[in-house]
Formats: structure tokens, C-alpha cells, sequence
């Protein structure tokens, strides 16, 4: 964790194994980290992949682009066997960054982002790392999990692939259902602090993303939610 910002751990990319830092992102579908094929500044202080050093490496000519809230990259999709934690899956379709423009990831302490989200929103069509753990039967059940902590807890947050963590919580599970598959978008009520309601008073659609930081809305929304919680502007207006 960084921040209290973003989460991010680490993976493994090739034969023999080049580890690097990535964000789990529900937000996005496609895995991509920097490789050798990258002169960006942004590149300049992360680990690199190297295809010529891996004896499992397919390469492709297909190029991938992909746009972020903040940030953006540039490359060229290939194919190798991504492992995470023990789970090894094999010819798995991947960006290699060829350039990250601007400084967003310059400054990010994780390296690349591997996306969680739905195959139909991955940029070239690329498919998802989780869906092949599903198609390979690489996981016990269909679903992951993530647990989300503070910074000051000793246990570090998780994720899981194939199941639920029963450590982490109790009572049931509530399940609501996907309305779109794209992102992980669902239907929420209304937004309530203190039993007032202050926002999606009438209902409205949103998405669950680890890999964004703020609660985004409205600008009415999002005011009214910081003036109940006491929030005040920063040095950037945030």
C-alpha cells in the first residue's frame, strides 16, 4: 500500500520467472508492464521485461493502447507465462509498454497493472488474466476476493484468487448482481451519511474499482458527501 492510495503486489512474468509490482485493477482488463522496448522517463525507474530472456516469450506485432483516469501507456502485446502467487498461467496475453507518457507512473511505486475487470472492456481484445485461470481450471471457484486495510494494520491486505478468505469477515456475504459486464458495475440505492440521504438519491449506477483511490460522482454529489465528512481541499484541489 502507498499512501493509503493504491494496493499493489507482485508477479511473476516468463521462464525463467521476471518478477514485477502491479495494482490489482478492477477497473481495467488488461495486464501490461514496462518492458526493454520502452525509452519514457516512467520506465527509466521500474523493472523492465525483457522478452529475449525468457525461453517462453511469444511475440506478436499487435499493438495495445490503453487510457487510464490519470496516465496512459503504449505497446505491444505478447505472450508468456504469468504467475501469481502459485497459480502459473500459461500463454498469457500481455502489454509490453513501449511508452508511458507524462509522470503518473514515473512517480507510481508499482510497475504495471494486471486488470480484473470484463474481457469486453480490454483494449486489443487481449484476455483477461482471470478469465484464463477460470477457462485453465486454475482456480476452485469462480470468484476473487479483496481485502482492503488501513496502512497501520499488521496483516496487510490480500487478494484471492478462487475463493473467499473466511478470516476476514463475518455473518453472510451479500451478492448484488452485476448490471453491466464491462466494468464491475452495479445498482446503488442511495448514498446516506448518518441516515441522511446525500447522494443517488434516487438511485444510480456505479462501479467498484481498487484501482481508483477517490469516491468520483456528481460534483454536487461529491460536495455535499466531503461538507457531511468534514473533508477539506488540498494543495491540488483535491
Amino acid at each position: 500500500m502507498f499512501l493509503q492510495m493504491s494496493y499493489y503486489g507482485t508477479i511473476s512474468i516468463g521462464t525463467p520467472q521476471q518478477s514485477f509490482t502491479v495494482i490489482f485493477d478492477t477497473g481495467s482488463s488488461n495486464l501490461w508492464v514496462p518492458s526493454v522496448y520502452c525509452s519514457s522517463q516512467s520506465c527509466t525507474n521500474h523493472k523492465k521485461f525483457s522478452p529475449s530472456k525468457s525461453s517462453t516469450f511469444q511475440a506478436t506485432n499487435q499493438p495495445v493502447s490503453i487510457q487510464y483516469g490519470s496516465g496512459s501507456m503504449t505497446g505491444v502485446l505478447g505472450y508468456d507465462t504469468v504467475t501469481v502467487s502459485n497459480i502459473a498461467v500459461k500463454e498469457q496475453e500481455f502489454g509490453l509498454s513501449e511508452t508511458e507518457p507524462g509522470s503518473t507512473f514515473y512517480y507510481a511505486p508499482f510497475d504495471g497493472i494486471l486488470g480484473l475487470a470484463y474481457p469486453n472492456i480490454a483494449s486489443s481484445s487481449a484476455t483477461p488474466v482471470f478469465d484464463n485461470m477460470m477457462a485453465e481450471n486454475l482456480v476452485q471457484q469462480d470468484l476473487f476476493a479483496f481485502y482492503l486495510t488501513r496502512q497501520d494494520v499488521q496483516s496487510g491486505s490480500e487478494v484471492v484468487f478462487g475463493g473467499v478468505d473466511p478470516n476476514h469477515y463475518t455473518g453472510q456475504i451479500n451478492w448484488v448482481p452485476v448490471t453491466q459486464e464491462g466494468y464491475w458495475q452495479i445498482q446503488l440505492d442511495r448514498v446516506t451519511i448518518n441516515g441522511q440521504v446525500v447522494a443517488c438519491s434516487g438511485g444510480c449506477q456505479a462501479i467498484v474499482d481498487t484501482g481508483t483511490s477517490l469516491l468520483t460522482g456528481p460534483n454536487t454529489a461529491i460536495s455535499t458527501i466531503q461538507q457531511y465528512i468534514g473533508a477539506t481541499q488540498g494543495y491540488y484541489g483535491q
